[in-house]
């Protein structure tokens, strides 16, 4: 076993070193929210160093013609949208690539997990591309294949692996959408975990949802009548996930302990005090926020809902968002012609980090690698766990 300890000066004082900002993005650690303050990001996102990119950029994807597939997620910063063929969330960005079979190169902008279910459901003569293979995703890398398959042994322990049925979100690693299709279960996104939760209780007594706890939460409560007491949290740093197996066998939905970094910092405080500032205000908010804040919201939907329900919203409506900021700058631009104010429902600036990783530069030195022939950062999903993990992402698609 390794012991890890911690240095002590001989007076026994604590150390006085202050981590690097390198040393706090390796160890996962939230900012000093203090230093985000604002609705707006000051002075927004710096302009691109090279003012030719935009030219390279336009250039480069002109070379390759139909060669090349560029997917957007809503999340990403508006100088990477502006070249995206098609916009949308993963699910549907990785549908409209496998429906562009012609495109040898499937550029897809937004995170790993993403990109490994583009590969997934493409051709084997289409190549997928991440321009920065460190955008990942928090919530995803929460749950690993060697955790959730202790969390099965634990649950095969309890007596329920046998009456459970794995769900696991979108937002989730292909190792864990094979373990899911291995084991008799289906994905979802955030549109229809609803149906899914209701075909795995047609299947079994249980469901074990994974990664993201809140959705899970928030569509088994809000969407399905049950109580905050038929869900329990399995924690996979905890012996047994911290329960026991009377917990496990009293529980219908086994909640991993996962959640999105950008939607989890909205906060009841924050719905209160947008209504104060903005009298008439609708809140509405993503699914993967917690569950206090869904109930204390007006409206709840995906990103997609989101901007369907802001097109269909009157003229003079104001509207209070809870999802990523890019996303929400981007339709306060698009709909203010309309007389229809959107802001951000926290005073916090919430960016996703590792979306945000993909930028114009990078965009370009794929854009132009490609151009010259040389394929970079193409993300591979084994033939093994693209099985299953396809098999699991069927079963969606047949609800």
């Amino acid at each position: 076993m390794r012991v890890v300890t911690t240095a002590q000066p001989l007076d026994n004082q604590p150390l006085d070193v202050q981590p690097t900002p390198l040393a706090l993005l390796l160890l996962g650690r939230e900012a000093d929210p203090k230093s985000e303050r604002g609705v707006e990001c000051p002075g927004d996102l710096p302009s691109p160093s090279d003012p030719d990119l935009v030219a390279r950029a336009r250039a480069a994807k002109e070379k390759l013609g139909d060669k090349v597939f560029i997917l957007g997620h809503h999340y990403q910063r508006d100088e990477v949208i502006e070249f995206a063929d098609v916009t949308g969330d993963s699910f549907k960005l990785a549908k409209d690539a496998a429906a562009k079979p012609e495109a040898e190169y499937i550029v897809f902008c937004g995170v790993h997990f993403m990109a490994e279910s583009a590969d997934i459901l493409t051709s084997d003569d289409q190549k997928v591309v991440l321009p920065d293979l460190a955008a990942g995703c928090s919530m995803a890398d929460m749950a690993t294949a060697e955790q959730v398959a202790e969390c099965w042994d634990v649950l095969t322990e309890a007596g329920v692996a046998g009456a459970t049925v794995p769900v696991s979100y979108m937002n989730s690693s292909a190792d864990i959408k094979a373990f899911t299709g291995k084991h008799g279960g289906t994905i979802c996104t955030s549109s229809n975990a609803k149906k899914a939760l209701e075909w795995a209780f047609e299947q079994g007594e249980k469901v074990l949802f994974l990664p993201d706890q809140h959705l899970g939460r928030n569509t088994a409560v809000r969407d399905m009548g049950m109580s905050l007491d038929d869900c329990v949290l399995y924690n996979p740093h905890k012996p047994n996930g911290g329960l026991t197996a009377e917990q496990l066998r009293n529980a219908k939905m086994i909640l991993w302990r996962g959640h999105c970094s950008v939607h989890g910092r909205f906060s009841v405080d924050s719905v209160n005090d947008v209504r104060a500032r903005i009298p008439g205000v609708n809140v509405l908010v993503h699914p993967e926020c917690k569950h206090e804040v869904v109930a204390a919201a007006d409206y709840v939907g995906s990103t997609e809902y989101i901007i369907k329900a802001l097109e269909a919203a009157p003229a003079g409506s104001k509207w209070a968002i809870g999802t990523e900021l890019n996303l929400v700058q981007r339709l306060a631009n698009r709909f203010a012609p309309e007389d229809k104010e959107v802001v951000f429902l926290d005073k916090t600036v919430c960016f996703c980090s590792t979306m945000n990783r993909i930028d114009l530069p990078h965009l370009v030195w794929t854009l132009e690698s490609l151009a010259e022939g040389n394929l970079v950062n193409q993300i591979q999903v084994d033939k093994e766990t693209e099985s299953f993990a396809k098999l699991a992402l069927e079963r969606m698609l047949a609800l």
